[in-house]
């Protein structure tokens, strides 16, 4: 099992900035990506930023340029994605969920973290 611990949500205003955290523990030695959706109230979630083992990131359009996905992956006991957030926009409002993939022969299994609560607004 992969445990995910977020951190960083909050009330923002325009234009201001925020970072999000998320920790992964547990069998993490098969884990390969990590990323962020996020899901706004009547939408469906959808994947904001997503940054692989190897370096490769990958953005929503409507995010690029104002944030960016980092991933530390110095130890296997536990590793941290963080998405630094700028120029946010109140359409940035949502619930933000951590996502990690771990492969474990046969499956690539994704995990998911409860979810952390920006609010954009003045």
């Amino acid at each position: 099992q992969v445990q995910l611990v977020e951190s960083g949500g909050g009330l923002v205003q325009p234009g201001g900035s925020l970072r999000l955290s998320c920790v992964a523990s547990g069998n993490i030695l098969g884990l390969h990506a990590m990323g962020w959706f996020r899901q706004a109230p009547g939408k469906q979630r959808e994947l904001v930023a997503l940054a692989t083992s190897g370096g490769n990131t990958n953005y929503l359009d409507s995010v690029k340029g104002r944030f960016t996905i980092s991933m530390n992956n110095a130890n296997n006991a536990n590793k941290t994605v963080y998405l630094q957030m700028n120029s946010l926009k109140p359409e940035d409002t949502a619930v933000y969920y951590c996502n990690a993939m771990v492969w474990s022969s046969p499956r690539d299994t994704p995990y998911w973290g409860k979810g952390t609560l920006v609010t954009v607004s003045s």
